[in-house]
């Protein structure tokens, strides 16, 4: 019988500190021309479309449609955030952006298309991009059947608290402990 800890797809032993190497969250807007990457995604490029997508591609990190709609309405002030929201969708569903951590809350997406795994806070549910090599999965065994289930990505997500929010805690924690003597 398969104890808890030979059931986890990963190890923390991955996790030394000291080789832990995450990605920069910040994407190079990419130098293709942006009508012939609608083209090859069967979109039309609209100048509402382009500035949404220059914008994700210069946010740092993992932006949700509210943070993209704040920075679009800096160049086209009169937009909406349901044209922001649906504008992401359709770069979601035709492939020229990610989500990501589609169970931890709100949409956040991602121009990154790289193979990575994410590290979520807990707590302000931050979002940073971890090399795969950071992290060691199992294969599942080829008896192990998908019932028909077709994979088209496979996402990995480590949950835990993030170092700012560690040392909030630990703060508070302190605070609370002279208070009480």
């Amino acid at each position: 019988m398969a104890t808890h800890d030979s059931l986890r797809p990963w190890s923390t032993e991955a996790f030394d500190t000291q080789q832990l190497f995450l990605f920069n969250n910040n994407y190079p807007v990419i130098s293709t021309d942006f009508s012939s990457l609608c083209r090859q995604h069967g979109l039309a490029a609209t100048h509402q479309r382009r500035v949404i997508y220059e914008t994700v591609m210069s946010l740092e990190g993992h932006p949700s449609p509210e943070i993209i709609y704040d920075a679009v309405r800096k160049k086209i002030p009169s937009i909406s955030l349901a044209t922001v929201y649906k504008n992401v969708r359709t770069f979601l569903e035709s492939g020229m952006l990610r989500e990501v951590s589609m169970h931890h809350g709100s949409l956040r997406v991602e121009p990154n298309d790289s193979e990575h795994y994410h590290l979520v806070c807990t707590r302000c549910r931050q979002v940073t991009d971890l090399d795969p090599a950071s992290v060691q999965l199992r294969p599942l065994p080829r008896k192990r059947s998908l019932k028909g289930f077709q994979v088209t990505r496979i996402a990995v997500d480590v949950l835990g608290i993030c170092a700012a929010c560690a040392a909030k805690r630990s703060s508070t924690a302190i605070k609370i402990r002279q208070r009480e003597k």
